[in-house]
């Protein structure tokens, strides 16, 4: 079984991409399981989305508190010790941020690392600032966990707006993915 959280803020479209996420899986021949944490929180507070997908029907009904992967939406809501607590040891965390792979290089000696710049790329493609599809897409690319193709139909399927221009932008992350490599504690690359 994968757990997935979702981290970002009100309007990000967090809560969308991680039902996104789950139909893909489901097309896929997965069983997800997607839920949410918010309140009353209005546009810009932070917020938390959850997935679970196995091979098999999911009967587990409760919180994720160590995922194996994490999609921060956000950069400025990322802190590298609550990523130590949170994820499990040898998880993934992609990132959207606009700060290069060296920013990341220390916590990719513990997790798989991928950063791509949502921002850039929906605006690349015509979406303006919405990037909630392009981490879906990155999310495929990254992890290898789920290919392109249920990734667009259920972009097509779901994405309020603009479907064609939404799956350009999943189709765009798929191949803009940088991971990050490690360093080691004198500061050069492992070889």
């Amino acid at each position: 079984m994968i757990e997935i959280s979702f981290n970002g803020r009100g309007g990000q479209g967090v809560v969308i991409a991680s039902q996104i996420l789950g139909t893909a899986f489901f097309k896929a021949g997965y069983y997800p399981q997607c839920y949410s944490v918010f309140g009353g929180e209005r546009r810009g507070a932070p917020l938390a989305s959850f997935l679970r997908v196995d091979n098999q029907k999911i009967l587990l009904k409760c919180e994720i508190k160590h995922p194996n992967e994490l999609l921060c939406f956000d950069d400025s809501l990322f802190d590298p010790q609550e990523v130590r607590a949170q994820l499990l040891p040898g998880g993934s965390i992609l990132i959207n941020t606009r700060k290069g792979p060296e920013v990341f290089s220390d916590l990719a000696r513990d997790f798989k690392v991928g950063i791509i710049d949502g921002l850039a790329v929906s605006h690349n493609v015509g979406l303006g600032g919405f990037f909630n599809t392009i981490m879906v897409g990155a999310y495929g690319a990254f992890t290898g966990n789920i290919g392109l193709d249920p990734i667009v139909e259920a972009v097509m399927e779901m994405a309020p707006v603009k479907p064609e221009l939404n799956a350009d932008g999943s189709r765009a992350a798929f191949e803009g993915v940088t991971i990050v490599e490690p360093t080691n504690p004198t500061g050069g690359a492992h070889g």
